[in-house]
């Protein structure tokens, strides 16, 4: 007789894919798409039921590693974060971003790296940034297999020659280029595109004027999804705060203020007390 148990097919979990956040345009009645960062599997698991997709961030190198800017994050720190964050994420859509470099130099150079990216990692397809530049290396991908997140905009691998973190799309001429970038990454196949750091009238006619959803982040509430980086939302990232972001929470101030008790029960003697010990006898037993 057998012992093994038939799969549960109703209680299983189904993970978001790529197609279910191309077909979130809310100009066709959908909710918007909520998106966060996650770098860890802690993380991702406290995420995982309040999201539609999870970007593994090159954020990751400022917030967990103390870069200046994105552009010192290597392949090998976003495989290792996408690997931890698939462990803990069972339904949301899990993106990775392509670090700087990485894809830049070539839709081939592009493609292997990708694909190396989906293989040891599991995720559902990658994040580049770039506008009418990155249009042959987004089809170039897509049409092998590799599902694409576009990021035009606010680019930060490119702060250096965009002279920092400013809003972008102020001239007439700027915000032409940023509609012209997300036209062509849309053609291209990008299965959805994050709008970030723009003038919120150029992010909404985006959002009116490309086929797939836009992701907002400092771009406007017409948006057909937010994202924002979780540790800023959470009050976790405190070096700045940008304009855009909205602390739902102080979790930052509330870990000093546990290391603070901690620090001050140990130095006084009060932990760890004899609940926190194994095999200690109780004052009880001392007195008989």
């Amino acid at each position: 007789m057998s012992t093994l148990k038939p799969i549960d097919i109703e209680g299983a979990v189904r993970r978001t894919t790529t197609l279910d956040i191309r077909a979130r345009k809310r100009s066709n009645g959908a909710t918007p798409l909520v998106c966060l960062t996650a770098y860890t599997v802690l993380t991702a698991r406290l995420l995982d039921a309040h999201t539609d997709l999870l970007l593994v961030g090159d954020s990751l190198g400022m917030v967990l590693y103390g870069l200046e800017n994105t552009v010192g994050v290597t392949l090998e720190m976003m495989i290792a974060h996408g690997q931890a964050v698939m462990r803990g994420a069972k339904r949301s859509c899990v993106i990775v971003d392509m670090p700087f470099g990485s894809y830049q130099e070539s839709p081939e150079m592009a493609f292997r790296n990708a694909a190396r990216i989906m293989k040891e990692v599991g995720c559902a397809g990658v994040k580049i940034e770039g506008g009418e530049e990155m249009a042959a290396t987004v089809r170039f991908l897509v049409q092998r297999g590799i599902p694409v997140l576009g990021h035009v905009g606010l680019m930060p691998q490119s702060v250096h020659t965009a002279g920092g973190y400013k809003a972008r799309g102020r001239s007439e001429a700027e915000a032409q280029k940023i509609l012209a970038d997300a036209k062509a990454v849309n053609d291209a196949g990008a299965f959805a595109i994050v709008v970030e750091g723009v003038m919120e009238p150029l992010a909404r006619r985006i959002t009116e004027e490309i086929d797939v959803p836009t992701i907002g982040i400092g771009g406007s509430p017409a948006c057909d999804g937010q994202i924002l980086v979780t540790e800023d939302m959470a009050g976790l990232f405190t070096d700045f705060k940008p304009k855009f972001v909205k602390r739902y929470m102080d979790l930052g101030s509330g870990i000093a203020e546990s290391a603070r008790r901690y620090a001050e029960e140990v130095r006084n003697g009060a932990f760890p007390g004899p609940e926190h010990c194994f095999g200690m006898p109780k004052k009880d037993d001392h007195d008989a």
